[in-house]
């Protein structure tokens, strides 16, 4: 009989559905944005590239600095931190100051998410860490079904000032269920981690396949997602006011995904994977046949996110599996890698737009798909050394710890 998932974990996901809706919710608002801060609409965009390479960055080092921080305390002090730069953002006078907030929120925000994937792994049984894990990448996801169009149906009445400071009273708001449901970290007779071994885990081979795998994983989804308003108006023809229908269909596919391959991670690994990733690939391809017809559309695009969402717990769990003692800064790989495939896929599908139109995304994302296929397929036989310590680091590497 499984056992149910604490509440902390709940709490955990509702910080990371408010700071999702603020990586998220720029699409809905950007036009706002542009004209209040006298920019290009292309020119507001980049505040979401900024936002992505914020978190790549932020992942790793923001890790490094807080290793040995008890973790209540750090995601405490990222929300804090994370909160702090959204008033300044909701604010902000200028273009610029607005992106020099969304690059350092979205530092704090990977750093969150490194702390919270760890916390979660502590919680739980080994046997239910892809179920928790989804359960918490699942913030993420309601963000995109409820949070994104709530905040511009927000920003479209009363400014898209007012949306960030409603991100910053979720930001709050979720701090205080984590101070209620997380207790502080207890001085242990363990060793605290240790920088050396963390970055003998990174060394891992088959940490980096998984990586690879992680990259693909949320790149293949987001290379259609970003687009697929565009496919509908221009190719397929439907009305611009039907768009946000068309999304919240494709962000319920992304939801069933992650909760069905949250069920089945943690027993099921690689055939998640496998399955995800060719699904996936097949439901863009066929995409591409049916550019011009709405309806068969708006289902396949539901599909692909539906498989692109089903490889998330699976891609956590090999990372957390392979990097099981000395997990901080493999998570911070993860993250990266995630926001690494968040940059590749839209930049494959624009190049490929540029080229052959908008119903060549659906050659994007099966690239992206196929390529994740390979990595798994690649460290496949590898799995019997899954479980296997991570080797000690050598001695000359002790001042670093």
């Amino acid at each position: 009989m499984r056992q149910p998932i604490p509440l902390s974990v709940y709490a955990l996901a509702a910080a990371i559905f408010a700071q999702g809706t603020s990586e998220l919710m720029l699409s809905g608002l950007l036009p706002d944005i542009a004209a209040d801060l006298n920019v290009s609409v292309s020119d507001a965009g980049l505040l979401a590239s900024g936002f992505a390479v914020g978190m790549a960055v932020g992942a790793p080092l923001l890790t490094v600095a807080t290793l040995r921080w008890p973790r209540r305390r750090a995601m405490l002090i990222f929300l804090a931190a994370f909160a702090v730069t959204h008033i300044a953002g909701a604010l902000a006078p200028t273009y610029g100051t607005l992106m020099a907030t969304r690059v350092l929120g979205a530092v704090v925000y990977a750093g969150f998410w490194v702390v919270s994937a760890v916390t979660v792994i502590g919680l739980v049984p080994p046997d239910a860490k892809g179920r928790a894990l989804s359960i918490v990448a699942g913030g993420l996801t309601i963000a995109t079904v409820l949070g994104v169009p709530a905040g511009t149906a927000i920003g479209n009445e009363f400014g898209w000032r007012t949306t960030v400071w409603v991100v910053v009273a979720l930001t709050v708001l979720s701090a205080a269920a984590i101070l209620a449901t997380i207790p502080a970290q207890r001085r242990s007779q363990a060793a605290p981690p240790s920088l050396r071994k963390e970055l003998a885990v990174i060394a891992n081979p088959r940490l980096w396949l998984a990586y690879v795998a992680t990259a693909m994983s949320s790149g293949q989804g987001v290379a259609t997602f970003t687009y697929l308003g565009a496919l509908l108006v221009v190719v397929a023809g439907i009305p611009a006011g039907w768009i946000p229908v068309a999304l919240v269909i494709s962000g319920i596919g992304s939801l069933a995904g992650l909760i069905v391959g949250g069920r089945v991670a943690d027993r099921h690994p690689f055939t998640t994977l496998a399955v995800g990733y060719t699904g996936a690939a097949v439901a863009s391809l066929l995409l591409l046949l049916v550019a011009a017809e709405p309806i068969p559309v708006i289902l396949l695009a539901a599909a692909q996110q539906f498989f692109a969402f089903l490889t998330n717990p699976a891609v956590n769990v090999r990372v957390f599996t392979l990097a099981a003692a000395s997990p901080n800064l493999a998570g911070a790989g993860n993250i990266t890698a995630f926001n690494i495939g968040i940059i590749i896929g839209p930049a494959l599908a624009g190049l490929l737009i540029t080229a052959h139109g908008l119903a060549s995304i659906g050659w994007a994302s099966a690239a992206l798909a196929l390529t994740g296929l390979l990595a798994t397929a690649a460290a496949y036989p590898l799995r019997h050394k899954d479980s296997e310590p991570a080797p000690e680091p050598p001695p000359l590497a002790a001042a670093v710890a």
